[in-house]
């Protein structure tokens, strides 16, 4: 029978097999199942601990307590909570720009609500088991709740422009540093009703490209297909319907794994025949923008096809949109993206920057493609008139880190980022709520819906280093009040009352008599850029004294600029209208200094 030290001494083995697979780049099903083997030793030794631990006598000493956040969780401190709080402020701003109303939804659904939405993702749910005799779940998505509750409301409204900010769950290998977790924000927006074709899809696109131009990201490309021409290039292909779902969830990893290994996917796991997945890689493989759109118009045996038909008229639609909204530059017609949620039922779209593909697979990533001339992943030169199809490049086998198993830690550093944002139109899923509440065999309407979604994570992951690397604050004080003589505490907070009364944030160091130097520490920490400073003289003649503080940034680290400068004396009841003409306080209000 196993003990404790055997097991220890097992997954001590089996760990340092998957490590030595992995350094050699081994076979990938190999490494799948030496790290499914460990998987299954870490689980067993799980419940040995456990049935040892609940046969221990009472009287014996009680383990340690071990302070750490659940695996996929993390905490965040105040100076990136000030940072994410100012990513969330430039997204909402711009979600009521473009005319968007808040709602809030539940961060747990009943379990049959999500059921049957997300495809192969279906397992990555947070199940809760029986709470008051309801399964629930935790939400995977903001999109599912939204559909649930519009279908709540009668699912017919024509005009709704929603928005939601919150946390979703999902039971992944988490990847911290790159903001890919189990807990995470999600900021949505989506427009619901019967509008004119593309025309809601495009003001989305604009939206997107809107935020993270103002969010900082660095570069980053729009890459957008549209689900009936993937579904017709697969239909033309010859993949029978009951595949196509599961297909293009294979699709969709073209910017994580080379080829190769996503034709293993589709005909080795899923039964699908080579020669039709060597069709299908002579159309995934482009990517472009106008030109990559005639190209397929030209495609007869594609344009006879109602569903590509349809899909690429609607995509035409899209670029004239787009170029009225002068974000064509940002965008890339991507024909393998396929994104994996079965919802989906027209225009998708993600956004990607340099970091979002594995640095070890860096040509998956359509990040270098323009929106006008269509170019081919893996480097392939653009076609001239008539493309021929692409010569699909054999290619490294996938790193050990993007097939990780769950009780597995991932390789941080051979892993991206993933998709910034991502959406889509999905028409069917309010009128799938609505058609399973009247009961069998009952019509309902439909409501037409198309959605963006932000990683706020994994946009925190991008801009985070950046704010360190400017030296940013950790919270917003604009005035720190303090004495130079006999305390005058009734006196500094009557005049912090004041301060924040009239919208300035004030503080002040809580001692009856603290030393000047004490009080100039405590306002510096936090790099307060005014100190007010109390004397009794000055008070009685109607004055305070006010001291401009400013830090630079010098080889990494921040320091407060010295100045002889004792400061300038301002009337206290002038005080409130001084601070606020000052240039600091201006740049503040605008954005520009935080």
């Amino acid at each position: 029978m196993a003990t404790l030290e055997s097991l220890d001494q097992e997954i001590a083995q089996q760990t340092a097999i998957v490590n030595e697979l992995r350094l050699q780049n081994a076979d990938a099903v190999a490494q799948t199942e030496a790290k499914k083997k460990l998987g299954e030793l870490k689980k067993a030794l799980g419940a040995l601990k456990g049935a040892s631990g609940a046969n221990k006598d009472a009287g014996k000493k009680k383990e340690r307590l071990l302070l750490k956040t659940a695996k996929g969780t993390r905490d965040y401190g105040p100076g990136e909570m000030f940072c994410r709080e100012h990513i969330e402020r430039i997204v909402k701003e711009c979600f009521t720009l473009y005319g968007g109303s808040q709602l809030d939804t539940p961060v747990f659904e009943r379990k049959d609500i999500l059921a049957g939405k997300y495809g192969e993702d279906q397992k990555l749910i947070f199940d809760l088991m029986d709470q008051g005799g309801e399964q629930l779940a935790l939400r995977y998505d903001h999109t599912v709740p939204l559909a649930r509750y519009l279908a709540m409301s009668g699912g017919t409204n024509t005009s709704h422009k929603l928005w939601q900010v919150g946390k979703v769950y999902r039971r992944d290998s988490p990847v911290m540093s790159k903001g890919r977790m189990r807990e995470f924000s999600q900021a949505d927006f989506d427009i619901s009703g019967v509008w004119d074709t593309m025309i809601p899809d495009a003001d989305l696109l604009s939206l997107l490209c809107t935020i993270l131009s103002r969010l900082d990201v660095g570069e980053f490309v729009v890459k957008i297909n549209h689900r009936k021409i993937l579904d017709g290039i697969f239909e033309v292909c010859g993949v029978p319907s009951d595949k196509i779902r599961t297909i293009s969830s294979a699709v969709d990893k073209l910017d994580k794994l080379p080829w190769a290994e996503v034709k293993k996917e589709m005909t080795e796991e899923k039964g699908l025949d080579p020669a039709v997945a060597d069709k299908i890689g002579e159309y995934v493989m482009h990517k472009g923008g106008r030109a990559l759109l005639e190209t397929l118009k030209a495609d007869a045996s594609l344009m006879a096809n109602l569903s590509a038909k349809q899909g690429i008229a609607e995509m035409g639609l899209l670029f004239t949109f787009l170029g009225a909204y002068k974000v064509l530059e940002k965008v890339s017609f991507d024909l393998s993206l396929a994104r994996g949620l079965d919802y989906y039922t027209g225009l998708i779209y993600e956004a990607i920057v340099e970091a979002s593909a594995p640095p070890s697979f860096k040509s998956a990533n359509a990040f270098a493609s323009s929106s006008t001339t269509p170019s081919l992943s893996n480097s392939e030169p653009p076609p001239t008139s008539t493309p021929a199809p692409p010569k699909l490049k054999p290619a490294k086998k996938p790193k050990a880190s993007d097939l990780e198993a769950e009780d597995e830690e991932v390789d941080e550093s051979q892993v991206g980022v993933g998709s910034i944002a991502a959406g889509g139109r999905y028409d069917n899923l309010v009128g799938m709520f609505t058609a399973a509440a009247a009961g069998e065999g009952k019509k309902a309407a439909g409501l037409p819906c198309v959605g963006v979604s932000i990683g706020m994570d994994r946009v925190f992951a991008l801009v985070w280093p950046k704010w360190v690397e400017k030296g940013m604050r950790s919270k917003d004080t604009m005035v720190y009040v303090m004495c130079a003589h006999e305390g005058l505490l009734e006196e500094r907070i009557s005049l912090v009352q004041e301060l924040r009364e009239a919208g300035i944030k004030a503080d002040f160091l809580a001692k009856n008599k603290p030393k000047i130097a004490a009080q100039f520490a405590a306002g510096e920490k936090d790099e307060v850029p005014f100190a007010v400073i109390l004397g009794p003289d000055e008070l009685k003649q109607g004055l305070v004294t006010v001291k401009e503080q400013k830090w630079e940034l010098a080889d990494g680290k921040k320091t407060k600029i010295e100045s002889t400068d004792k400061g300038v004396q301002v009337r206290r009841d002038d005080l409130i209208r001084w601070l606020k003409d000052t240039v600091t306080y201006q740049q503040i209000l605008t954005g520009k200094w935080v």
